[in-house]
């Protein structure tokens, strides 16, 4: 299996950068991106079980892993939703197949978005970043003629930096179009 070219991208340019950049004395000291988590909420689910059952097969088309339905914790009637009913569908993915997810995320379908200006740097504080999407349509594998509900969904980048400094500069490394360039 050939591995993935943003990971080759990764520790012949991008890492040697970051090294320099923030002046680790290890290689060891640079950060990673350590996975993937995609996770989709659907509060509809609650009326109609094929909710999850249709979005459980899109994102296992998108991602090529397959995808877990996640549960309520606990009951709350004004949502009429009841403990251990299935409200969402999320894939963790590391090593290959996040390389792959994240070269065609940002080659294939951030492009794909209509009047698409980049995306937001905000990040959690340790230099991780959630990415949310509107339409589940802008990737490939989903034939828009047989979509017959638009579904969001949140993309997670987990990185092993300790800061938002360190984890942008690896995140744009890899090419996620930024709006706003913090300190190009």
């Amino acid at each position: 299996m050939e591995t993935a070219q943003l990971k080759r991208i990764y520790k012949e340019t991008i890492a040697p950068s970051l090294q320099k950049q923030f002046s680790y004395s290890s290689a060891m000291q640079v950060p990673v991106l350590k996975k993937i988590v995609i996770n989709q909420g659907l509060g509809d689910a609650t009326q109609d079980k094929k909710i999850v059952d249709v979005a459980i097969n899109e994102i296992t088309s998108i991602t090529g892993q397959k995808a877990v339905a996640t549960y309520s914790k606990k009951d709350i009637a004004n949502f009429k939703l009841r403990k251990k009913m299935p409200i969402g569908v999320m894939v963790t993915l590391r090593r290959e197949r996040m390389y792959e997810f994240l070269e065609k995320l940002v080659r294939v379908a951030l492009p794909r978005i209509r009047d698409f200006k980049g995306i937001d740097s905000k990040f959690d504080g340790r230099g991780n970043y959630t990415l949310g999407v509107t339409e589940q349509i802008i990737f490939p594998e989903i034939n828009i003629d047989q979509v017959d509900r638009i579904q969001g969904m949140n993309i997670t980048f987990v990185t092993s930096a300790q800061t938002d400094e360190e984890g942008y500069a690896l995140l744009k490394g890899f090419g996620l179009p930024f709006k706003n360039a913090k300190n190009d």
